[in-house]
């Protein structure tokens, strides 16, 4: 829950992705140089985590960053249950409810030499968690991140373009636009209109499994 004017914890947020950004960057190319050609969606976050977690730049940017983060719900009895589990979570403070998700999926994945996209599984198991407020309640930006595999960026973002686009669910009211590349991390921004009314800002972006700008 955001306490205080929302746009101007809309800006923070903003902010802070853009900086969090060039820190995930910074450590990526070591992050990937430890894992196979085709790893696991979770090997990937892991090690991810386990590198922003320990970047002195990142401890003074937020309070934390947990991996399989599990938000809150508030039942009709005033009981709490678990909403689900966020691959990324970066906390600010001790407020629970006040955090910025970052969901995380594999694109262009190689499979016995033909490639899978997975841009609708990024859509329907990744952003229409932002939609329906599994995950960013209350909140009004999400994140997702993009594990683009094969390293063709252009070709994952054509697929996604069309699998957004197509996806009437997601109630897209503005986008993709795109937005300033941070290093070879390559960006764009969507905004929906959620199932309970209320727009959220969602956040991509793409991290190339190859070292090299596309």
């Amino acid at each position: 829950m955001l306490i205080g004017n929302s746009q101007a914890w809309t800006d923070s947020f903003i902010s802070f992705d853009d900086r969090f950004l060039e820190r995930i960057a910074v450590v990526w190319p070591e992050c990937m140089s430890v894992l196979p050609a085709q790893p696991g969606e979770d090997d990937i976050t892991i090690n991810l985590v386990d590198r922003l977690a320990k970047d002195s730049i990142v401890r003074r940017l937020c309070h934390w960053v947990e991996y399989q983060y599990e938000p809150f719900g508030l039942a009709a009895d005033g009981s709490k249950y678990s909403k689900g589990i966020i691959d990324i979570a970066v906390l600010f403070d001790w407020e629970r409810e006040r955090y910025l998700a970052y969901e995380c999926k594999r694109l262009n994945i190689i499979n016995s030499g033909s490639r899978s996209s997975l841009a609708t599984v990024y859509v329907t198991q990744g952003m229409m968690r932002f939609m329906t407020e599994q995950y960013a309640e209350h909140l009004p930006v999400g994140c997702m991140l993009g594990y683009v595999l094969d390293g063709d960026i252009s070709f994952a973002k054509g697929r996604l373009t069309r699998a957004i686009t197509s996806h009437v669910p997601l109630a897209l009211l503005d986008g993709p636009t795109s937005l300033n590349t941070i290093d070879t991390i390559k960006r764009f921004r969507t905004r929906h209109t959620r199932t309970a009314g209320s727009e959220i800002e969602i956040r991509h972006a793409l991290l190339s499994r190859v070292s090299r700008k596309t």
